[in-house]
């Protein structure tokens, strides 16, 4: 009996042993905090709705500021390059303007001007004729008019040389004693108030390009606060987990920050067709007049290399912006709620 009973006795030491071997040991924070962050970073468990209402709207509002922030950036782009192309032209050569006069032969005049013009500083001195003077006002006159009545001034034009400086103070006073009906225009007033309008066009631009900036930076706050407050329940339940801050703005920086590629992408992709087309439409259209006077303006609304890379840039850092937008509102809101 007492054999039995210690045997039995061994028995149920030994399954006691066992029971205490095959129990499992309590979670600890540490666990719980580590499962619950692993069960949120799988790929089909998410914080915030991948593909809702609110997030398409959001891609749709980005993609439009994206679009007129690159159309915008495309455009004062353009006008600076049409600037640069304006002031190297025209500061290249000068005109001397000789107006007819009663009882001055107009021909000798023209020669005569043409002659104190042939000065070192000059590479090419070359008089324009009365039909060629006339052409030139078939843009605001209209073609097949006879000009011939009218004193319309003939022009001689002067291209310097780019290693050589005239000296255009002899030259205005050589024209003031011989052909005192003759002005030379060296196109200072003109590249001053070309400069001074560019500069502006240029400064209008960047601060539409701000504002639509400072737009849709409220929208992605906004956006990013509706989230949050959609996904309250689940970021109380990480905060009693022991998740940090950082995981959570974490999340909402990479949702958004795929939102603002999308959006981004349809928006810059959008603008770059639009400034292809506008240079494939112009190089068809540069026969007509008033294509003619667009190009003298803005050139062919050709960008270039360098602007379509500065409008893909420019919609990257959009991308980026919306990203660190959201992170920056949620961590100030989470810090509230702490």
């Amino acid at each position: 009996m007492r054999v039995a009973s210690c045997s039995a006795m061994d028995g149920c030491t030994s399954m006691t042993d066992a029971s205490h071997r095959e129990a499992p040991s309590a979670p600890t924070s540490d666990n719980r905090l580590k499962r619950s962050i692993q069960a949120f970073a799988q790929p089909r468990l998410t914080l915030i709705p991948a593909d809702s209402t609110a997030s398409r709207a959001l891609v749709i509002v980005i993609a439009i500021m994206t679009f007129l922030a690159t159309l915008t950036g495309g455009s004062a782009m353009l006008i600076y390059q049409a600037s640069q192309n304006w002031n190297s032209a025209i500061s290249r050569e000068m005109t001397i303007q000789v107006k007819p006069q009663l009882g001055r032969d107009i021909e000798a005049d023209v020669r005569k001007a043409a002659d104190l013009a042939r000065m070192p500083g000059f590479a090419d001195v070359r008089i324009f004729s009365r039909e060629e003077s006339s052409r030139l006002l078939e843009p605001w006159l209209g073609a097949g008019l006879d000009l011939s009545e009218l004193p319309v001034p003939r022009l001689i034009v002067l291209k310097i040389d780019p290693g050589g400086r005239p000296d255009l103070a002899a030259l205005r006073e050589q024209l003031s004693k011989q052909v005192p009906n003759a002005a030379l225009d060296d196109h200072h007033i003109w590249l001053e108030r070309l400069s001074t309008m560019s500069r502006a066009l240029v400064v209008v631009a960047v601060i539409i390009l701000l504002l639509v900036l400072l737009a849709m930076v409220l929208a992605v706050a906004f956006a990013t606060r509706g989230a949050m407050a959609g996904s309250r329940e689940i970021i109380d339940v990480l905060h009693f987990v022991g998740a940090p801050n950082r995981f959570i703005a974490a999340e909402f920086q990479r949702h958004f920050l795929k939102l603002g590629l999308r959006g981004g992408l349809i928006g810059g992709g959008f603008a770059l067709v639009v400034f292809y087309l506008a240079g494939l439409l112009t190089a068809w259209w540069i026969a007509s007049p008033e294509a003619s006077q667009v190009e003298a303006l803005f050139g062919r609304f050709a960008l270039g290399a360098l602007g379509y890379l500065t409008i893909i840039v420019l919609s990257a850092a959009i991308a980026l912006l919306t990203a660190a937008m959201s992170r920056s509102v949620v961590l100030r809101r989470l810090r509230r709620m702490n």
